[in-house]
């Protein structure tokens, strides 16, 4: 299956640490489009979490745009970002695969916010945050499948479970 060049809008979900920032950039050089965190709009600058309804607006306006790749959560706005996209992409990775990336994630970025946060959100791994990825990692994964499976046949879909998978799609797009 080869991803052409004419998408305009990708929706990329998966659970923590599956690849979705940097698949997303990656897409973004590759397609010249503009590319989405959703961590930018979950956080303000030093960790300071937005209100739903304020989140849910910039979700909105986004999916509004002419073009995009948009990675990440805030699930009850999936339903209408992926009435927008014409490509849906799931990262589907094992636990152990996307707890090593947090823990490299963790260490590389010590101290200073990544490319995907904004200002004055140095990367911290806390208890609650390895909690929730305990905690999700059948349940939400469970979610993800369902959405991805229940998503329209005009939608392009790729469900990518491997590194090697995701290379290979990286490399099909023309």
């Amino acid at each position: 299956m080869k991803m052409a060049s004419t998408r305009k809008r990708i929706m990329i979900i998966g659970q923590p640490g599956s690849g979705k920032s940097t698949l997303a950039r990656r897409l973004g050089e590759k397609l010249n489009l503009p590319v989405v965190h959703i961590d930018l709009i979950h956080w303000q600058s030093g960790w300071i979490e937005r209100a739903g309804p304020e989140k849910d607006k910039l979700c909105a306006e986004v999916h509004a745009r002419s073009n995009w790749i948009f990675e990440g959560g805030r699930s009850n706005t999936w339903p209408e970002r992926l009435e927008r996209a014409d490509t849906l992409i799931f990262l589907d990775f094992s636990t152990l695969v996307r707890s090593y990336r947090i823990l490299k994630r963790r260490l590389e970025y010590h101290g200073v916010s990544r490319p995907d946060l904004p200002e004055n959100c140095p990367e911290n791994i806390n208890w609650e945050f390895v909690q929730f990825v305990w905690r999700t990692r059948n349940l939400g994964r469970k979610k993800i499948i369902q959405f991805f499976n229940s998503a329209p046949n005009n939608k392009d879909k790729y469900w990518l479970r491997s590194s090697s998978d995701v290379d290979e799609f990286l490399g099909r797009i023309s």
